[in-house]
């Protein structure tokens, strides 16, 4: 599922990569600045991560932490319901809501679920014909009325045909836009009320659709729909195609709500479960070197006094035991770096900064005092 991820991510490691081309151990907070920034994570957060993070190099795990914590409302728990579960799907027009009914509804089918949905956007007649030509595609039933019509009364019809047919799952459009935002909110409530009278405790789950292109604008929109109706969740589309994943940490942080799936292309089963632990991974696979490249790049970079055992041994070796240096250095995890005297060597500890001396002495070589 990981590769998911990576690749919902792709556009944004491409943006970051202007920024840090290279793979490290650790990065500096200027550095972790411009990244977190390239990425699209509003400029307040960024602040908060860095307010937040005491280490002046910032390594792969205390980066993490700071990610995922970021996230900590993204876990959803369904409530308990009645069959059939209403869903109300909301967002602005153009952030992906019909595309994202039909996979939500092909992702309830492939679990052997019934599902209905309801044509509950009559402002745009485009709107209608796009979720009824998915439904045919899909083979799932829909109700839908003609463009202007009352769309709660569309919401009770879907509502009142799944309970008499024995559906699962009902899934309602709604409108994206209305002359006002006043008039958007109050058919919106409206909705929610038609769906309670039809099915106590019905919606069951309020979904709002978000733009993943829009990035970090999108949180002044989602706050709107979250104040007028109330969301339970959020499902980010198109992330595949935007350079501006790293919006999804500030999105999660503003609203305290979960992030239920993400979008990354056209397809009814391109709709992939939200898991903010392989989100983050693939993000920060993108930054830092994995273990083995890790500890590539210390020896590399190491010291450039502190010379292979195999190299520089012989240089040392006097008329003092060979074979019992050679196993104390790779019992000690030692490299040499230079002979101090006949019975004397500095040696460094495990390829680090910390140095230190062993000596021949009472017929066996250890530390020096």
């Amino acid at each position: 599922m990981t590769d998911w991820f990576k690749e919902s991510l792709s556009k944004t490691v491409e943006a970051i990569k202007t920024v840090a081309p290279k793979k490290k151990i650790y990065f500096t907070k200027d550095e972790l600045e411009a990244i977190l920034l390239e990425a699209d994570v509003e400029y307040a957060l960024v602040e908060i991560i860095l307010e937040q993070t005491y280490q002046e190099k910032i390594d792969r795990e205390i980066l993490r932490s700071k990610l995922l914590a970021t996230l900590a409302w993204t876990k959803y728990k369904e409530p308990e319901y009645t069959a059939p579960f209403v869903e109300l799907i909301v967002g602005v027009n153009g952030a992906g809501k019909t595309t994202t009914i039909s996979k939500l509804a092909q992702r309830y089918k492939s679990e052997g679920k019934k599902v209905i949905l309801g044509a509950g956007d009559t402002f745009r007649a485009a709107a209608i014909e796009q979720l009824t030509l998915w439904s045919k595609r899909l083979e799932i039933p829909i109700i839908a009325s003609k463009q202007g019509h009352d769309s709660s009364a569309v919401a009770y019809d879907t509502i009142d045909s799944a309970k008499s047919k024995g559906f699962d799952n009902v899934i309602i459009d709604t409108a994206g836009r209305l002359h006002t935002q006043t008039n958007l909110a109050n058919e919106l409530k409206k909705i929610k009320l038609i769906c309670n009278k039809s099915h106590n405790g019905a919606p069951h789950r309020t979904i709002l659709i978000i733009d993943g292109t829009q990035g970090n604008s999108a949180i002044v929109q989602a706050k709107a729909f979250k104040e007028m109706i109330g969301i339970d969740g959020v499902i980010i589309t198109k992330l595949d195609g935007t350079p501006k994943g790293g919006s999804v940490f500030s999105i999660a942080y503003a609203l305290e709500i979960p992030i239920l799936y993400i979008g990354i292309g056209e397809q009814p089963e391109d709709l992939i479960p939200f898991n903010k632990y392989e989100f983050v991974d693939g993000l920060l696979d993108s930054l830092f070197l994995d273990q083995e490249e890790a500890m590539i790049s210390k020896a590399q970079t190491a010291k450039p006094e502190v010379i292979a055992v195999e190299e520089k041994i012989k240089e040392v070796i006097t008329t003092h035991d060979e074979e019992a240096l050679r196993k104390f250095l790779k019992d000690e995890r030692l490299l040499v770096v230079k002979k101090i005297s006949s019975n004397k060597i500095l040696v460094n500890y495990a390829n680090t900064p910390v140095d230190t001396h062993i000596e021949y002495k009472n017929n066996k070589w250890s530390y020096s005092n």
